[in-house]
């Protein structure tokens, strides 16, 4: 099984002031790029393919409960000659659980629409 994980507009935006806030964000992110790859559907399912993934920030010292959340949204592709399938993991975006408690569906669904839009 192939996988991609890929960071959208959106991630990169919500992810720079965490950079910022958390030296050891970019080590934890890295981690999570290679679980990713192992298990792209890891974390609670949010509906619509997408999860949510709870990920400690190593400066923050509060585990995963005061970590960030990150959104991921899972495009499975079977590739029928090779009886495979390949997934992209799309980094929606990232927040500190501290800032924002819980994301609605209808933020969800939101950013699902923005991402498909920029897809076209």
């Amino acid at each position: 099984m192939k996988v991609t994980v890929v960071v959208t507009k959106n991630f990169k935006a919500a992810v720079k002031p965490l950079l910022k806030k958390f030296p050891s964000l970019k080590n934890d992110l890295l981690f999570l790029e290679q679980a990713l790859t192992e298990n792209p559907k890891m974390g609670t399912s949010l509906g619509h393919d997408a999860f949510k993934i709870r990920l400690r920030i190593g400066s923050k010292g509060k585990g995963k409960s005061g970590g960030a959340r990150v959104i991921t949204l899972v495009e499975t592709t079977i590739i029928v000659s090779r009886s495979e399938e390949e997934n992209t993991v799309n980094l929606l975006t990232i927040y500190d659980k501290s800032e924002t408690t819980t994301i609605t569906d209808k933020e969800l669904k939101a950013l699902i629409r923005t991402f498909n839009a920029g897809k076209q």
